[in-house]
C-alpha cells in the first residue's frame, strides 16, 4: 500500500535522575557527597533511508517514545545515556508541526536527518550542591523531561518531470513505454490509484526521473477525485508534461481539458504555473487526432506542442530530447521554507510564556500550571526534605507566594501542581 501522509506522536527520553549518596569508605571519615549525575535521554531523529519509497512503516506506529537515561550512582558515577531512536523515512519527506502547520524540516537527500525531539538532560547528583554551609546536602535533581510533540509527515515524490492530465489520456502508457516502470493500464478512469515513478535513461548516460500524477479532474484542488491527494507530489517537479487526448473518443474538447487542468494546478498552488510546461498531444494514431490537433494549435500558440503515439512510438524520441533540453535550462524550485525565508520585510513577534499560572478548581483548591514551573517540579526529588526546601525557595524566587496571596489564598488552602498537593502557609 502506498502511504504518503501520516500523523504521529513522538516523545524524547527523560534524563536519568541524579543520586543522593555519600562516601563511606574505611579510613575516609566525613567522605562527603558522592552522588553521580543522570544520563541523557534519547533523542527522536528522522533520517532518510533511500531504500524506502512510502511512509507505510509509520502507518501503525502512531506513538514513538525514546528511552530514558540511566540514573546516577554512588562514587560520582554518571548514569548511561540512552540511545537515540532513529525513524527511517524516504527521500522527499516533509515534517510539519501539527499545532501550527509550520514546516519543521524537509528531508530530500540520502543521509539527511533531523532531530525532532531532544532528550532531557540528566539530573545533577548531590555532589553539585555541596557548600560551606551545607557540606552533606541531601539534594539531587530528577532528570529533565524529554520534548514531546505531534508531527505530520508528508511524502512528496522526488521527480524531475511530472505527467499531468485527465484520466485515460495516456499517462501510464507513456510512462511504461519510455521507462521500465510497469503501472497498471486499463481503459477506464482512475486506473492509476497511486503515483508511479520511472527513470528515463539516455544513450549518453544521463537520466531523469518521471512521475505519473493520477486523478486530476475538474475540482481536484478542492478534493474531488484523487487529485487533491496527489497534487502535492507535483510541487518538487521541475518540468510538467501536460498530456491531452487528441482523439476525442470520449467526447471532450482538448482545449477545454487544457484550461481545466491548468486551473486546478493554479488553484492548488499558483507557483505551479511557473513550471516549464510541454503540451503532449497523445493518441495521434487515432483517426480524428490530426484534425483536433490543428484546431487546438489555433487556440494555443504560446506553448510547445509535441504530438506522440505511445502505441506506434511516433514522437517519443523528440519528446525525450525536448524534455532533457528544458531540464538543463530549469533550476530546482525552492521548497516552501526557502520561499518563506526569502520574503522581505517579514515581521516576527515573540510572545513570552509566563512562568506559571494560577487557577482555582470547583473544590476551591489552587492549581499551579505552566511549562516552566511544571518542569521545575518534575526535576525536584520529592523523596528528600532538603530538595523540597530548595523547590520552595525556587517558588518564592519566582513570585508564586505573592501571586497566591494576591489571588486570595489563605493559610491552610490546598495548592496543587501536577499530581502533588501541598498546604499554603502565608
Amino acid at each position: 500500500m502506498f502511504v504518503d501522509q501520516v500523523k504521529i506522536s513522538i516523545k524524547a527520553g527523560k534524563g536519568g535522575n541524579g543520586a543522593v549518596a555519600f562516601r563511606r569508605e574505611k579510613f575516609v571519615p566525613n567522605g562527603g557527597p558522592a552522588g553521580g549525575d543522570g544520563g541523557r535521554g534519547g533523542n527522536v531523529i528522522f533520517k532518510v533511508n533511500s531504500g524506502l519509497s512510502t511512509l507505510m512503516d509509520l502507518r501503525y506506529r502512531r506513538k514513538i517514545k525514546a528511552a530514558s537515561g540511566g540514573n546516577g550512582g554512588n562514587k560520582k558515577m554518571t548514569g548511561r545515556s540512552a540511545e537515540d531512536t532513529i525513524i527511517d523515512v524516504p527521500e522527499g519527506t516533509t515534517i510539519y508541526g501539527e499545532s501550527n502547520n509550520q514546516i519543521l524540516c524537509d528531508l530530500t537527500h540520502p543521509g539527511d536527518s533531523y532531530t525532532a525531539a531532544k532528550g532531557g538532560r540528566g539530573g545533577r547528583g548531590n555532589v553539585h550542591f555541596a557548600s560551606a554551609k551545607n557540606t552533606a546536602p541531601e539534594i539531587a535533581e530528577n532528570g529533565e523531561p524529554g520534548e514531546e510533540k505531534n508531527v505530520r509527515l508528508e511524502l512528496k515524490l522526488l521527480a524531475d518531470v511530472g505527467l499531468v492530465g485527465f484520466p485515460s489520456v495516456g499517462k501510464s502508457t507513456l510512462l511504461s513505454t519510455i521507462t521500465t516502470a510497469k503501472p497498471k493500464i486499463a481503459g477506464y478512469h482512475f486506473t492509476t490509484l497511486i503515483p508511479n515513478l520511472g527513470m528515463v535513461r539516455l544513450r549518453d548516460g544521463s537520466d531523469f526521473v518521471i512521475a505519473d500524477m493520477p486523478g486530476l479532474i475538474k475540482g481536484a484542488s478542492q478534493g474531488i477525485g484523487l487529485g487533491f491527494q496527489f497534487l502535492r507530489h507535483i510541487e518538487r517537479t521541475r518540468v510538467l508534461l501536460h498530456l491531452i487526448d487528441m482523439s476525442g473518443v470520449e467526447g471532450r474538447d482538448p482545449y477545454h481539458d487544457y484550461l481545466t487542468i491548468n486551473k486546478e494546478l493554479k488553484d492548488y498552488d499558483p507557483d505551479l504555473m511557473k513550471r516549464p510546461q510541454i503540451i503532449v498531444a497523445t493518441k495521434m494514431d487515432m483517426p480524428n487526432s490530426n484534425d483536433n490537433l490543428a484546431k487546438f494549435k489555433s487556440k494555443v500558440s504560446d506553448r510547445k506542442i509535441i504530438p506522440i503515439s505511445s502505441i506506434t512510438h511516433d514522437g517519443l524520441l523528440d519528446l525525450i530530447h525536448q524534455t532533457v533540453k528544458l531540464l538543463d535550462q530549469t533550476p530546482k524550485f525552492p521548497a516552501h521554507q526557502e520561499k518563506q525565508s526569502n520574503q522581505k520585510n517579514v515581521k516576527y513577534t515573540f510572545k513570552e510564556e509566563k512562568p506559571f499560572q494560577i487557577n482555582r478548581d470547583e473544590n476551591g483548591n489552587w492549581i499551579l500550571s505552566g511549562h516552566k514551573i511544571e518542569k521545575l517540579f518534575q526535576m525536584t526529588d520529592t523523596a528528600h526534605h532538603q530538595s523540597m526546601l530548595r523547590f520552595a525557595r525556587q517558588l518564592h524566587g519566582m513570585g508564586v507566594d505573592k501571586a497566591l496571596r494576591d489571588a486570595g489564598a489563605k493559610d491552610g488552602d490546598n495548592v496543587s501542581i501536577l499530581d502533588f498537593t501541598f498546604t499554603y502557609v502565608d
